[in-house]
């Protein structure tokens, strides 16, 4: 990023900061339950109304977008460098890449105002609903179909460890307190191979899926609860041999990350800005990161997030 956006991305940022940070419940505003007390949901489709009066949509010249810090965000910078082109040509705007630190800041931005349209990762997904009026309305994908993934927990190929039921007492890794796979889930789903997290173990932070993996590889960890997703990056640029892990449990498919707009975000914007996404192929880098995933698919948060909202209703309290 040269100088020149480096201060566009500050000035944005920095004039969004004088955004309050609450704003007074809508009198009589129809909403799902779930939902901050902000945003409406006449439609009840869990997510955030557009504003009804126009004069409340924003539609800004400069737009701040950013995708999930599932591993390190420079990565991704580099990654999106040709799409972020792309919309910013597509849209005739400004578009300025922030690279965000953490799930919970990248929440936070779009809360705020500080940023219009972002990918959030698959547990934060929820949250970002919820807390920060984001609207999902694409997912990566193949064809017709929108990718997947599945939470599996890993260990060394030559450890003693067979089953969940084995890492009793044993040193376990988790991503982070908002991860999908990385957390909520393994709390729902380990139980019922005979191991609690928080009661049989006590579930490590590393900070990361690359990091969990990368732990179990080292010795740091017994085992770590990760996306398959990512372990399956991690064996194509060569940081990890499959054959140095064994997985020892493999959940069902839950969905991969989301891309998603602001809900105050002027409808006109919206429209145009979807079909700018959903008309972009992928690059050949983005293929073979994404593991052939072509382009972007509109996706529902009703229906297609409605397994992630359920671990997240079982594991028992919002993680943020």
């Amino acid at each position: 990023m040269n100088a020149h956006r480096l201060f566009l991305a500050g000035l944005a940022l920095a004039c969004a900061l004088l955004l309050p940070d609450a704003i007074a419940a809508k009198a009589g505003c129809k909403t799902s339950a779930a939902l901050d007390e902000r945003y409406c949901d006449v439609d009840r489709d869990f997510v955030a109304d557009a504003p009804t009066d126009p004069a409340e949509w924003r539609d800004p010249q400069t737009l701040v977008w950013a995708y999930a810090p599932i591993e390190e965000p420079a990565v991704y910078a580099s990654l999106f460098k040709v799409f972020t082109t792309h919309l910013e040509a597509c849209l005739g705007r400004q578009i300025v890449y922030y690279p965000v630190q953490s799930s919970k800041a990248e929440i936070e931005a779009m809360r705020s105002g500080r940023l219009h349209l972002a990918g959030f990762s698959t547990g934060p997904t929820v949250e970002a609903v919820n807390r920060a009026g984001a609207v999902p309305f694409a997912a990566k994908g193949i064809g017709n179909a929108v990718r997947g993934y599945n939470l599996i927990a890993i260990v060394r190929a030559d450890s003693p460890f067979k089953s969940l039921v084995d890492l009793k007492g044993r040193r376990v890794a988790h991503a982070s307190a908002y991860s999908n796979s990385g957390h909520l889930a393994p709390r729902v789903l380990f139980p019922g191979e005979g191991l609690s997290p928080g009661k049989d173990y006590a579930p490590i932070m590393s900070g990361g899926h690359d990091k969990s993996i990368l732990g179990v590889i080292s010795g740091d960890y017994d085992m770590a609860a990760v996306a398959s997703d990512v372990l399956e990056r991690l064996i194509e640029r060569r940081m990890v041999k499959r054959e140095d892990l064994r997985v020892i449990f493999t959940s069902g498919s839950f969905p991969t990350s989301s891309f998603a707009y602001a809900h105050d975000l002027a409808p006109p914007l919206v429209e145009k800005m979807k079909r700018c996404f959903f008309k972009f192929e992928f690059t050949a880098e983005m293929k073979s990161e994404f593991h052939g995933d072509e382009r972007f698919l509109p996706i529902r948060y009703d229906r297609d997030w409605a397994s992630v909202r359920e671990v997240i209703d079982k594991a028992g309290a919002s993680p943020f």
